[in-house]
């Protein structure tokens, strides 16, 4: 049976080609040069590129980041192929693991090698030439696209039903025997439910949850956390003296036969392998949220890439590409492989969503509950087609168990829309006299006392602190839509006394409205603003409060279920436990904040603000979404182009339906504007795989017309 080649393309994060490990610095692929000058700078990035490698295989761990990496590697490449008498007797261009992954003493199978890559559409049509030119013909059996899985390749072996033995891709011919982590893996059971007998080759890495969990369990016992789940994983299948386990995940993308036992057919197809070794109990890329992909052309399977692609953001691990390989066994066979790779499979790589740049500073923001929010500022770094310089960390504690220093080179990672956050320090890098990032002694904002009882700190004065950022949210467009009250006219209207709470916007004269903005026809409109927003519906006005576990959704959702300001001010936990959404942990917090309030609502009555939620005049149950879940994505347009977000899920509500944020077989419409790129969004291609209903805007605005207004 032929093998299926690894989907992890050598080191990932493993060379800087300008500067030595051991001068501790760092380079971002975007700053590196396109190529070399001549011989001196080729062989500088082959030594450095051994270096790195030796960094990363031997300690399961690497300075730089996989941008910098295929730079490197594409740039050495280049380099060789404009002089091929010149090349290096000893390059690891041509070597799996670039010739620097520990060996080991088992000898595999078959080969186990890595992928060639290709990084754009193009230069997956050049791989379909080249692969056409070696079979004589098109090819005629089609090919797969699969995820690439961003990992560790081992190769797993299995006798009678029983898992014997693990081994590392090591050099491709011989791996390092890695047994020790047996029944830590999920999807690689120990015992099979059929006695069969057969070598699965894929790859093991931590899902998103076990790296946060394994990175938790590693503060817990004083170690360092991990950079990032690749890495971890490397170093997690060597260590073999931990006093603690950490839980891991396989995917086969491949098997071959051991010890001339019939596995599958002798003609059995890729897809057909992989379907042989799901039935065997043992988890496959088919089993994905990405799925296995069967098709008839590179062009078809240029659109499968785009719409796996459009799901990286959504898929619980990390992948670094997608890979795409000639189904048939025949003309694998005949495709052949080189010393490296095999000629009928490539990797198209994604751009990175995870880089290495410097940690400048931690500022500190107050939110409007009061919570101390850290940011990181970073040296200017692309991260999946943006510039990034500013990133999440969560709370003192994260900090902390991160080991952030000033100054340290730290991964950053960043995905889809996600918001960047600061994964670790590479504390191979760290420059002599980093320090630990400070923690702040008294609230950035006021410069009172912090309460520190919980991991995310607050000032102890709570939401008072916050008054600025509070009055911010309560006249946004989604709460009191009071339009023109920014920033500074409320810092203005606070710093004069006007303002002490959101009750107080509602007291304000136009005269003090014109002080504060500076213009008489500024305050007057600002005036007519306010005015019109005593008319708000309840559920917005409930939000306005900022009480603390709720927001839009939630905010609909209470002053639905109660009607009223006064019902909602009498619930007990109880009471509020029966609204969707609300548990155990978040209704007495409800509770509290709305007893806390109480001052704050009495003054807005007494202004005459609206306290009541109308009633739609139709059932909930006899509306055109009765009992069905729609979602929303993307920008509206036509009647619903001036609808955000959370107007789109009020008219949801209104038609009778349920808002959800994620599709799911639950899900029985997505609502989205098609794409300006033409490529599908990561909920469009969800949908299509379930089945689900995408309508436009335009659609689903006939579908609701009873309720827009």
């Amino acid at each position: 049976m032929t093998a299926a080649a690894g989907s992890f393309t050598g080191p990932g994060a493993l060379s800087d080609p300008w500067c030595r490990i051991r001068d501790m610095k760092s380079l971002y692929a975007d700053e590196a040069p396109a190529g070399m000058s001549g011989r001196d700078d080729y062989e500088a990035a082959l030594g450095r590129l051994r270096d790195a490698s030796r960094a990363y295989y031997g300690e399961g761990d690497s300075p730089v980041d996989d941008a910098t990496y295929d730079r490197l590697r594409l740039a050495v490449l280049a380099w060789e192929r404009a002089h091929p008498a010149e090349v290096a007797p000893d390059s690891p261009t041509g070597l799996v693991g670039d010739g620097a992954a520990p060996a080991g003493d088992v000898a595999h199978t078959t080969r186990l090698l890595s992928l060639d890559n290709v990084f754009d559409p193009a230069g997956l049509v050049a791989w379909g030439v080249s692969l056409q030119r070696r079979l004589g013909h098109e090819p005629v059996g089609g090919f797969t696209v699969e995820p690439k899985m961003d990992g560790a390749a081992v190769a797993a072996r299995y006798r009678a039903g029983r898992l014997e033995r693990i081994v590392t891709r090591g050099d491709g011919t011989h791996g390092e025997d890695v047994s020790h982590v047996i029944g830590t893996i999920e999807g690689l059971p120990e015992r099979l439910p059929v006695p069969l007998t057969f070598e699965v080759r894929g790859e093991v890495l931590f899902t998103r949850q076990q790296f946060e969990t394994a990175n938790e369990i590693r503060a817990a016992h004083g170690a360092q956390v991990f950079a990032n789940p690749r890495n971890g994983t490397a170093g997690t299948l060597r260590a073999k003296d931990r006093p603690y386990r950490l839980a891991m995940t396989f995917w086969a993308y491949g098997a071959v036969e051991l010890d001339g036992v019939s596995f599958a057919p002798a003609a059995a197809t890729h897809a057909e392998v992989l379907a042989a070794v799901a039935e065997a109990g043992v988890q496959t890329t088919a089993g994905t949220p990405a799925g296995l992909h069967v098709v008839a052309t590179l062009t078809e399977a240029q659109r499968k890439v785009d719409e796996i692609a459009a799901l990286r953001p959504v898929l619980p691990f990390g992948i670094d590409g997608v890979v795409i390989k000639a189904n048939d066994a025949a003309e694998q066979a005949a495709a052949g492989s080189g010393s490296r790779f095999p000629h009928w499979a490539t990797a198209f790589k994604l751009p990175a969503v995870e880089r290495q740049t410097v940690l400048k500073d931690v500022v500190w923001d107050v939110g409007r509950t009061g919570v101390l929010a850290p940011t990181a500022i970073l040296e200017p770094v692309d991260i999946d087609g943006s510039t990034v310089t500013r990133a999440t960390l969560h709370n003192p504690a994260d900090i902390r168990r991160r080991d952030l220093h000033l100054g340290d080179t730290v991964t950053v990672h960043k995905a889809g829309d996600i918001i960047p956050r600061v994964q670790a320090a590479v504390t191979a890098l760290r420059p002599s006299g980093a320090r630990e990032v400070p923690l702040p002694t008294a609230c950035p904002n006021c410069g009172g006392g912090i309460n520190k009882d919980q991991e995310r700190w607050r000032c102890a004065q709570g939401s008072a602190c916050a008054l600025p950022a509070l009055i911010e949210y309560a006249a946004g467009r989604d709460m009191l839509d009071i339009d023109g009250l920014g920033k500074t006219y409320v810092r203005a209207l606070i710093d004069s006394g006007d303002v002490a709470d959101v009750a107080d916007l509602f007291t304000l004269t136009e005269e003090q409205l014109t002080a504060a903005s500076g213009s008489a026809k500024r305050g007057a409109r600002l005036a007519g603003q306010i005015e019109t927003a005593k008319s708000r519906p309840l559920n917005r006005v409930f939000c306005a409060l900022g009480v603390l576990g709720t927001g839009r959704s939630m905010s609909r959702r209470i002053a639905a279920h109660f009607g009223t300001m006064d019902a909602i001010r009498a619930a007990d936990a109880a009471a509020l436990q029966e609204v969707d959404g609300i548990g155990g942990e978040k209704a007495p917090v409800i509770v509290e904040q709305v007893a806390l309030l109480a001052p704050v609502i009495d003054k807005l009555a007494e202004a005459g603000v609206n306290m009541k939620e109308p009633r739609e005049p139709r059932p909930v149950a006899e509306g055109p979404l009765a009992g069905r879940t729609v979602v929303v994505t993307g920008r509206m347009s036509g009647p619903l182009e001036t609808l955000g977000r959370s107007e789109m899920n009020a008219l949801i509500e209104r038609a009778g339906g349920k808002a959800g944020s994620g599709v799911n077989s639950r899900t029985a419409y997505l609502v989205c504007a098609p794409s300006p790129s033409g490529k599908p969004s990561s909920k469009a291609v969800k949908a299509e795989e379930l089945g689900v209903t995408v309508l436009t805007p335009e659609a689903f605005a006939e579908l609701v017309a009873d309720h827009l207004g």
